[in-house]
């Protein structure tokens, strides 16, 4: 491939510059909020009831729902999945010098939610066709720490782009040691292993319901557990830690971190919605490995997904091409099209560059070589031929 005057060799497309005095179609987004009648209608419903507190008729109902979702006797409502993260390690009773084990492929808010109750983060690195943290690694990383005489308060398995962790084997790692386990299935509503659905895994499991999930709430999260102690041990603490009497009598720290029963009411169509929304992105996974099914050196990440909710769909590109994810992406951008590289790994992040960590290798080369594309599951046709498109023109450039 000859690169045109003046740029370098992996920017081919360059020989066809935007013209800026064009008018760009709208903003492509990966995975927007997917919001219809029915959660106009639920919102109101709520609105007009009165019940703006906090609680309310639609959170109970909102937490019944996703718990029999996940195959969970109890659901608590929170304000994020952050908060649902923090909450599950402090009523696991997860405290200061505690060692906390989680996958280094997750966002930022699986490692600070450990570093708030005052425990250590230690990552552990990936599978290759997955992501997901890998079981062997694992339990490595759990022989060395408790031979050093350290603690391990919980291990957090996350779930990567909506593919559930391989929870037969960690848990049965996790059960042999005796250490609990927290899984993080924030991106993975909807998503099955072995037939079980995601969020039915661990001592608690929590969903998020941010704005960019498969299902939203605009903002928010749920811890998951079948332990009745520990599903009112949540609830008391996110609701203040108040005391049952009739003023107000607080004897240890709780937080303000409960869900809003309008923001509930939204959450309950969602989930009512669901299957259609699966259904559309598990069709956007199919139209993108089609799409790429003769592109050399490129593959739809995470392998088989007939039991993921394909909450977002990535490539991952060979480094033996003339071309990386990140030439795609600019070409993307230009074209009003968001895309975004796969997780930068939680040891390479400058805020835990420090921590401990268990490397392989394989989260450092997913985050070189895979790229995000928009997923949502109100991508439109007409959205998805101008990413066809754009796609195609840029891998024909790129010859």
């Amino acid at each position: 491939m000859t690169a045109s005057p003046g740029f370098g060799p992996r920017e081919p497309w360059r020989r066809f510059p935007i013209d800026s005095s064009i008018v760009r179609p709208s903003r492509v987004f990966l995975s927007p909020p997917d919001i219809g009648d029915l959660e106009k209608e639920f919102v109101l419903g709520a609105l007009e009831s009165g019940w703006a507190a906090p609680s309310g008729p639609d959170l109970v109902a909102f937490e019944s729902a996703v718990a029999h979702l996940c195959g969970r006797r109890f659901g608590v409502g929170v304000s994020s999945g952050t908060a649902a993260l923090h909450l599950a390690l402090v009523a696991l009773g997860v405290s200061r010098d505690d060692v906390v084990i989680c996958s280094t492929m997750t966002f930022v808010a699986t490692a600070n939610a450990i570093s708030y109750t005052g425990a250590l983060p230690v990552f552990v690195d990936s599978e290759i066709e997955t992501g997901n943290i890998a079981p062997e690694l694992l339990e490595n990383s759990i022989q060395a720490i408790l031979a050093s005489g350290r603690k391990i308060g919980a291990v957090i398995p996350v779930d990567f782009l909506g593919k559930a962790a391989d929870y037969t084997a960690i848990l049965e790692i996790c059960t042999r040691f005796g250490i609990p386990v927290v899984a993080d299935a924030a991106e993975s509503l909807g998503a099955y292993h072995q037939g079980k659905p995601a969020g039915s895994f661990g001592d608690l499991s929590i969903v998020s319901f941010n704005g960019n999930k498969i299902a939203t709430t605009s903002g928010g999260g749920m811890v998951l557990t079948n332990d009745a102690q520990l599903a009112e041990r949540v609830r008391f603490l996110a609701t203040q830690a108040r005391e049952p009497v009739a003023h107000y009598e607080h004897k240890e720290i709780g937080y303000n971190y409960r869900l809003s029963n309008i923001l509930a009411a939204l959450g309950r169509a969602q989930v009512i919605r669901l299957p259609s929304m699966l259904g559309r992105r598990h069709s956007i996974r199919l139209a993108y490995k089609n799409l790429f099914a003769q592109a050399r050196g490129v593959e739809v990440f995470g392998g088989d997904y007939s039991e993921d909710n394909c909450w977002l769909t990535a490539i991952s590109v060979s480094e033996e091409l003339p071309w990386t994810t990140s030439d795609l992406s600019k070409f993307l951008e230009e074209r009003n099209i968001e895309s975004r590289s796969l997780w930068k790994p939680m040891h390479l992040q400058p805020l835990y560059k420090d921590s401990e960590s268990y490397p392989n290798g394989i989260s450092e080369q997913l985050f070189r070589t895979g790229l995000i594309l928009p997923s949502g599951s109100n991508l439109s046709d007409e959205q998805w031929d101008h990413i066809e498109n754009a796609i195609k023109e840029f891998l024909e450039l790129s010859r």
